[in-house]
C-alpha cells in the first residue's frame, strides 16, 4: 500500500494540508494581529457575503485574508461616505452659517444628507 505524504499542497485552492491519522486537514494558521478595525461597513459587507456569496467568504476565511479584505473595504467606504457628505452639504448650501442661524434646520438637512450618503455607499460598495 502507498504511504501518504505528511503534507500536501492543493493548487486549486492554494491551501496546504497536513496528514492527521488517515485524513488530510487544512493547515490554517491564525492571521497576525491586524490593528485595522472592521467597522460598520466591513460588518455589513460580511453579512452580505454570508447571504449572497458564502463560497467567497469561506475562501477568504480559509486563506486568512478576510480581516484585511473587510478592513480595507471599511476604510474605503468610510472615506467615500465622508466625501459624499461634504459634496452634498456644499451642493445644498448646508453650511456653518445655517448651523448658527437655525440649528434644527441644519440637523434636519444633515440627517437627510447622511441617510442618502449611507444608501449610496450600500449600493456602491456593500
Amino acid at each position: 500500500m502507498n504511504e501518504l505524504k505528511p503534507r500536501i499542497h492543493d493548487e486549486m485552492n492554494d491551501l496546504d494540508y497536513v496528514l492527521v491519522g488517515d485524513y488530510y486537514i487544512p493547515a490554517i494558521g491564525l492571521p497576525e494581529d491586524d490593528d485595522h478595525p472592521i467597522g460598520k461597513w466591513g460588518r455589513m459587507h460580511r453579512a452580505y457575503l454570508e447571504e449572497t456569496n458564502p463560497l467567497l467568504l469561506n475562501h477568504l476565511t480559509l486563506t486568512g485574508r478576510l480581516h484585511t479584505y473587510l478592513a480595507d473595504l471599511d476604510e474605503q467606504a468610510q472615506d467615500r461616505y465622508r466625501l459624499i457628505i461634504r459634496q452634498m452639504a456644499a451642493a445644498e448650501g448646508v453650511t456653518e452659517d445655517l448651523k448658527r442661524q437655525s440649528q434644527w434646520e441644519w440637523v434636519r438637512a444633515m440627517n437627510s444628507i447622511m441617510n442618502r450618503a449611507e444608501e449610496s455607499i450600500k449600493c456602491e460598495l456593500i
